[in-house]
């Protein structure tokens, strides 16, 4: 019994390694959960609808313009096609405590970090799928107008590649902040309410503050200064540091981060509640 000890207990070693909830299987598993819930797919139809929807429309309605150019209105379904993605990671965050299926995941994978990890890869990986198709049918929008002008789409045009590219980038990272914020806060109407203010009221709120507490009686040269900050506070939100990657320019008063400075912006509000997240899934009890 003795001299079968160590052998079995290698044995036991083995089969736990080989058996074990391993990085790749704890992916191929939320994985499985994300594509087979019928919500991921509302949420990647919607978003390709709205952006060829938004395009085509800001499209058609450009081109009785004299200078029309149909890539103009590439980046106008944006504001409403990242919604979608938003609300897919609030889903996804805060899926496994919304259901009560935690406690069966963390049994299974006690050390819980590679749950969200794994969240994060799919979910990426997800949005990076959506986010092509949903360029994609962008770009098949403007076709119809393009046409009817006489004019040929110049898709490697300077800027254009780098627009296309923010445009996917964007997306994901959406996906990627109502993760984290789904993650951390772990309930989804919480988690909801965060995303879209900070996403898409909060902009706008500063925007509508500040034209309140100027005159627009009183000339003065430059950017008004209350404009500037606004500028400013909103250029360092997700929405004002995604806009840097479609853009070619900061808006006024604004500093001029260029397209990797919003890149790194949006990056740290993706990372910032992911790490949190994380650090509340180790150190505190999940309920």
């Amino acid at each position: 019994m003795t001299a079968a000890t160590p052998a079995l207990a290698r044995h036991t070693a083995a089969r736990a390694e080989t058996h074990g909830p391993t990085l790749t299987r704890v992916v191929a598993s939320e994985w499985t959960k994300l594509t087979s819930l019928r919500s991921s797919w509302w949420a990647a139809a919607l978003t390709v609808a709205v952006s060829a929807a938004l395009t085509y429309l800001s499209a058609q309605a450009s081109s009785v313009d004299p200078g029309f150019d149909p890539l103009g209105s590439l980046t106008s379904g944006l504001l409403l096609a990242q919604v979608a993605p938003l609300v897919l990671g609030v889903l996804v965050g805060t899926g496994e405590h919304s259901t009560g299926t935690f406690r069966t995941t963390f049994v299974a994978v006690p050390r819980r970090w590679p749950v969200l990890a794994a969240q994060t890869v799919v979910t990426a990986a997800f949005a990076l799928l959506t986010a092509v198709l949903a360029v994609g049918a962008a770009v098949l929008a403007l076709v119809p107008s393009a046409r009817a002008r006489g004019i040929a789409l110049d898709l490697a045009s300077d800027g254009t590649p780098r627009v296309l590219g923010g445009m996917a980038l964007l997306l994901v990272a959406m996906a990627l902040l109502g993760l984290a914020l789904g993650a951390l806060l772990r309930r989804p109407v919480p988690a909801l309410t965060v995303a879209v203010l900070v996403v898409l009221v909060l902009p706008v709120a500063l925007v509508l503050a500040a034209d309140l507490a100027g005159d627009p009686l009183t000339a003065s040269a430059g950017v008004p200064s209350a404009q500037a900050a606004v500028n400013t506070a909103v250029t360092f939100l997700p929405a004002g540091a995604g806009s840097l990657l479609t853009t070619e320019g900061p808006v006024e008063g604004a500093p001029d981060l260029g397209a990797w400075g919003g890149g790194l912006v949006l990056a740290a509000w993706v990372a910032v509640p992911l790490a949190l997240a994380a650090l509340r899934l180790r150190t505190r009890d999940v309920v």
